[in-house]
């Protein structure tokens, strides 16, 4: 008999069974001995593949040494893979896959950004309130952080005065004059190159401003209503409905009423639309006029005074302002401690100052949100108007001059004359670019003949745009806040257009003619007034 190196003869199969057979049947519990038996050697198990009888399980050769290429015998079929191993197979596939081409898209991106400069990656831009007020911002966003912005790299076509604040990735503009509508703007920063060099590219984008709409008041024997329409008039449709309206304001969000009734005025907010009502809390049982809003500092003014008035008691055409919101209670503007009776007044436009003039002349503004107090700027007769966005009015003066007052420090210069000369102004509207004048025509003897709209250019360029004469009467003249536009009030044939009986009287049928100022576009006559242009009520 054959041995295998060791000097012991190798175990037959009937052997190596029976060893199996006894492995695997469980032995009797017996107590254990008091010593332990010596340990008997088990048997070599031999490595040949003859030993592995059909059927039985594959060994797994990681439990027997010797097996490989080394151990002079077949090694022993490897386990094949479970379900679950074969399943792994093809996401790994597909996660290398993803990761390859993330890794292509990466350098991809990164050869253009090396290539071809920064690019927008965002535009933020509300053109429905740029068109209404000024201030309104565009905001550019590029894609990577970027050297500093100058204003010179920065162009808006149609041209309109900005400012910029540029940082980061983010390009600020801001219009300090309100857009015209319906019309496409176009914003180009040239050259913006991105922090830490590369190449240039120049950034783009469009936008276009909505079609103008507006609000307008009508009164009528039985009912007042404020509409709103588009500049053609045809799409007119009532937003509330009183049987008396004295006045009225709208701001971006909302429309601000003054009523009348037999136990007074009441001051009401609503939406644009004329839902959510409510009414604000007035400083005593009286009546409201002059109503203006500030819409920077979301402030309603007026002047009121005391349903019971007599000689020495009650309070008469006093300042008053309060929060839109109605959060806060209505408070008397005071001058050395004593509530002041206003002749005019005038919120200052883009700001939350107001500027008036006692019934003693003196002139003086005031803003509610500081703690500077009334400043006094002198003596005047009446505030013609006040310039958007410059912080400056026009006065006349006691001695009839008319002069344009700079509010912050209080130095003046004389109003620019007007090419050709048309007369005084009795009232002045501003607008970006120029002024509109009301003109009282007289012959050579001084009587009036009839009244002129004109239009003055920042140079002194005087062009008419609107007269009557005879009977007819100019009652009220408004711009656009862009400038696009011009809406004149007239109030035709005075002797036989009888007044109302509001607190603010009226000639019964008054027509609103609008007028393009910036090009030869017809446009129609409206029937009502007081369109939501006007800053302040007309002044019969």
């Amino acid at each position: 008999m054959s041995t295998d190196g060791s000097g012991e003869p190798p175990l037959t199969r009937a052997q190596l069974r029976a060893l199996r057979a006894a492995q695997e049947t469980p032995a009797p519990e017996t107590p254990a001995p008091a010593t332990p038996a010596p340990a008997t050697p088990a048997p070599e198990i031999p490595t040949s593949e003859a030993l592995i009888e059909p059927g039985a399980d594959t060994p797994d050769v990681r439990r027997y040494p010797g097996f490989g290429p080394t151990s002079g015998v077949s090694a022993p079929e490897v386990e094949p893979p479970t379900a679950a191993r074969r399943g792994n197979r093809p996401f790994l596939l597909a996660l290398w896959a993803v990761m390859g081409v993330l890794v292509l898209v990466v350098g991809i991106l990164g050869v253009v950004s090396l290539t071809q400069g920064p690019r927008l990656s965002e535009v933020q831009v509300d053109p429905a309130q740029a068109i209404e007020t000024s201030g309104s911002r565009v905001i550019l966003t590029a894609n990577q952080s970027l050297d500093p912005i100058t204003p010179e790299q920065v162009s808006v076509e149609p041209a309109t005065p900005f400012t910029i604040d540029a940082s980061g990735r983010s390009i600020g503009i801001r219009f300090t004059a309100p857009l015209y509508d319906d019309t496409e703007y176009r914003i180009s920063v040239a050259g913006a190159t991105a922090v830490g060099g590369g190449p240039s590219s120049d950034l783009e984008t469009t936008f276009t401003t909505p079609a103008a709409q507006m609000f307008l008041l009508q009164r009528s024997v039985d009912d007042d209503t404020i509409f709103t329409t588009d500049l053609t008039g045809e799409k007119a449709t009532p937003v509330f409905t009183h049987p008396r309206i004295d006045d009225f304001r709208v701001t971006p969000d909302h429309l601000v009423v003054a009523v009348e009734q037999d136990e007074g005025s009441k001051l009401l907010v609503m939406n644009r639309d004329g839902s959510d009502r409510r009414e604000l809390t007035l400083p005593g049982p009286g009546y409201v006029s002059s109503v203006q809003v500030s819409d920077r500092a979301g402030l309603v003014g007026y002047s009121y005074s005391d349903l019971e008035l007599t000689e020495d008691s009650g309070r008469a055409s006093v300042l008053v302002t309060q929060p839109l919101s109605g959060a806060g209670e209505p408070r008397i503007v005071q001058v050395d401690g004593a509530d002041a009776s206003v002749a005019e007044w005038q919120f200052v436009p883009d700001s939350s100052s107001l500027l008036f003039i006692d019934f003693n002349g003196a002139l003086s503004v005031e803003d509610p949100t500081s703690n500077a107090g009334v400043q006094s700027m002198g003596i005047a007769a009446s505030i013609l108007g006040v310039t958007r966005g410059t912080f400056t009015a026009i006065v006349e003066r006691a001695d009839a001059s008319v002069v344009e007052l700079n509010l912050a420090d209080g130095s003046e210069a004389p109003l620019t004359a007007s090419e050709p000369d048309y007369g005084d102004p009795t009232a002045i509207e501003t607008f970006p670019g120029g002024t509109l004048r009301h003109i009282v025509q007289r012959d050579e003897t001084g009587m009036p003949t009839g009244q002129a709209v004109v239009r003055v250019d920042d140079d002194g360029t005087a062009t008419v745009i609107s007269e009557v004469s005879g009977a007819d009467s100019i009652l009220q003249v408004c711009a656009s806040p862009s400038g696009q536009y011009a809406a004149v009030v007239i109030a035709p044939d005075l002797v036989t257009n009888e007044y109302d009986d509001l607190l603010l009287p009226l000639p019964t049928t008054l027509h609103t003619h609008l007028i393009d100022l910036t090009g030869d576009q017809e446009m129609p006559t409206l029937n009502g007034f007081d369109i939501s242009w006007c800053r302040m009520a007309p002044q019969p």
